[in-house]
């Protein structure tokens, strides 16, 4: 049994070498498998799973449904899938919610927190936050690391249930899975790779991929200073120095200049501007405490 999963994993390795090459080639996005690699679920369970794992966030989430701000999210998100490696139709979405976040779910689901927008000050930060999450979903990280754990557990499994077919241990092994956060715990190597791609489709999609160091060094410096505005889910894996100089190296090996890049649009500035317009409307006043002078009533003339 440690044989055929050591021979299968061999397999695995052997493809992801060759496809390495074009992964450092931006121009050959859209021709390179970069979800390549050992895992029990199809695209179009992958889809189906993220749906119902989305449905449950929407439940649970209080969405922004202004149609301004969530038209223009989806438009820089598909901007930035139209340059990807991703082979499943993307949705995005927006939720009010004041810390700094963005997740993806398997099959193409992203949301966005409010708060995330109003912390990126110009339009090509935020496109390199949504790059990072477009390629979690392309690298298909989220049900590859599911395999993953499985294949772990499987030397506990007796002989007689895998004779009933991988099928069956993707089946009970994922019946549990329905909840969001069991699918965003990626290793280092997931969360790098997704900055490699992330700045790769930023590049593509026209934005300069210096936006996305500018939005990890204020995560990385407001995780510092107020680690509770930060998302636990950067918590796992923090935006530190090493990171953002690997990002930066990357930026200059494997990415030709430009003479033009997006850095930010009138719209992004109006749009953010709007938002916070609606945060500031949705304030509760504060409460007025300072102490007052009570006039003394007039003594009654007799």
């Amino acid at each position: 049994m440690r044989a055929l999963l050591t021979f299968v994993l061999l397999l695995a390795v052997a493809g992801g070498l060759r496809a390495e090459d074009k992964k450092k080639d931006p121009g050959q996005i859209g021709n390179r498998d970069v979800g390549k690699g050992i895992n029990f679920y199809s695209l179009e369970k992958e889809i189906a799973l993220g749906r119902q794992m989305a449905q449950e966030v929407q439940r649970q989430a209080k969405l922004n449904t202004d149609p301004i701000l969530t038209e223009f999210v989806n438009r820089v998100g598909q901007n930035l899938v139209r340059n990807s490696d991703a082979r499943v139709p993307f949705t995005f979405q927006v939720i009010e919610a004041e810390d700094l976040n963005a997740f993806a779910l398997p099959g193409g689901y992203i949301f966005v927190n409010t708060g995330l927008i109003v912390m990126a000050e110009e339009e090509d930060e935020f496109a390199g936050a949504l790059a990072h999450e477009v390629a979690h979903v392309a690298a298909r990280h989220m049900t590859r690391q599911a395999t993953k754990s499985q294949i772990a557990n499987m030397a506990s499994i007796p002989l007689s249930v895998l004779l009933g077919g991988w099928a069956g241990v993707v089946a009970r092994q994922g019946a549990g899975a329905v909840i969001p956060m069991t699918f965003l715990s990626f290793s280092r190597h997931d969360e790098s790779e997704a900055d490699y791609l992330g700045l790769q489709y930023m590049y593509e999609a026209g934005y300069d991929p210096n936006g996305a160091i500018n939005i990890f060094e204020r995560l990385e410096a407001l995780s510092r200073r107020r680690s509770g505005k930060v998302s636990k889910l950067f918590s796992t894996h923090p935006m530190d120095a090493d990171r953002i100089q690997k990002a930066q190296q990357e930026i200059q090996q494997i990415l030709p200049a430009r003479s033009e890049y997006v850095v930010s649009t009138s719209e992004y500035h109006d749009v953010r501007a709007r938002l916070l317009k609606q945060e500031s409307l949705r304030k509760p006043e504060e409460p007025d405490n300072r102490p007052r002078l009570i006039k003394p009533l007039a003594a009654h003339e007799e």
